[in-house]
């Protein structure tokens, strides 16, 4: 794994403002800003619509040489030949998902706690996304935001790169880097935004 294609990790939702485009418009201005890593999340799409979906963002993935990871569903992972899996608290242990997906997969686990970022690497995951740092309307069921403080102490103990998620924006991004992320995960910041390919842009701009 390349931590520099996850850098800025975009996380597909169907479900945000696509300011009237389609997912895939949104998805492609991001690649062609410089997006080089993708999760696929659509939790509610039955197995058929989640697989066309996964091998036409696999598609649109590979003219950028941009990584593709679905979340929690390693069975769609295998059919679409995806560069690996996202995994969430309630999917399966990250040792199964590395020997049903082999070495060369990238695994990715959502984490609240440093103990978790531990366990995640001992299980044999490439990186951990870290949430919720800031307020976010879809992490408030799941409680307040953490803060730049538990971020700073869960970058410390990690053995892993740490993305850091929720709130994310590109204000942000030079303050979640000074506590030791080796990147950002988001959503709405670049899916929503009046110009996904400038937005980007902006945001990776911010990573040095």
């Amino acid at each position: 794994m390349n931590i520099d294609d996850f850098r800025l990790y975009l996380i597909t939702d169907h479900k945000t403002g696509l300011e009237g485009r389609s997912l895939f418009a949104a998805v492609q201005m991001a690649l062609v800003g410089g997006v080089r890593a993708l999760q696929l999340r659509a939790k509610d799409l039955p197995a058929d619509e989640l697989y066309r979906c996964a091998i036409a963002l696999k598609n649109l993935a590979a003219r950028f040489d941009a990584r593709l990871l679905i979340n929690d569903r390693i069975d769609v992972a295998l059919a679409a030949g995806a560069d690996g899996v996202h995994l969430g608290e309630h999917s399966l242990p990250t040792g199964e998902a590395r020997r049903l997906l082999g070495k060369n997969a990238i695994i990715g686990r959502s984490t609240h706690q440093a103990e978790d970022i531990i366990e995640a690497a001992r299980e044999g995951a490439d990186f951990a996304t870290f949430s919720p740092v800031y307020f976010t309307p879809s992490k408030a069921p799941y409680g307040p935001p953490q803060g730049i403080e538990a971020l700073r102490r869960a970058c410390a103990c990690s053995p892993l790169p740490v993305l850091a998620l929720g709130g994310i924006r590109c204000d942000r991004i030079r303050e979640v880097r000074a506590a030791g992320a080796s990147g950002v995960a988001l959503i709405s910041a670049i899916l929503a935004a009046s110009d996904p390919e400038a937005a980007t842009r902006a945001m990776l701009a911010e990573m040095h």
